[in-house]
């Protein structure tokens, strides 16, 4: 996989789904590394923590039931291999046409 500015191996529009819960999403942002708030952090039980000095991923995300922003470590996401497109509502207003695992980024629509 390719690095973004040598900051991950995930891309802006790459659809992934997360390694040990049932969702996935389409990254739209990467933090170098842990950038969220402590509280969220300590909410992570200790012995599934994930490391702070990895990329993290902001993805517009999705599972059965719901759509949602989530915020993952790059060690607890895997490349999403099924084609399909996510649902999530925001897609539509950031990306493009979906192509073998990645969303374009839209082009400016004027007002």
């Amino acid at each position: 996989m390719e690095e973004v500015n040598g900051s991950g191996k995930f891309r802006i529009g790459q659809v992934v789904k997360h390694r040990l819960h049932p969702f996935r999403g389409v990254v739209f942002d990467v933090d170098p590394t842990f950038s969220n708030t402590e509280q969220w952090w300590l909410a992570i039980p200790e012995d599934v923590r994930p490391r702070r000095e990895q990329p993290y991923y902001h993805l517009l995300a999705e599972n059965a039931e719901t759509t949602y922003v989530a915020y993952v470590s790059e060690q607890n996401l895997l490349p999403d291999e099924t084609g399909s497109p996510c649902r999530h509502p925001m897609v539509s207003e950031i990306f493009g046409e979906l192509h073998d695992g990645f969303y374009t980024l839209a082009r400016h629509r004027p007002n």
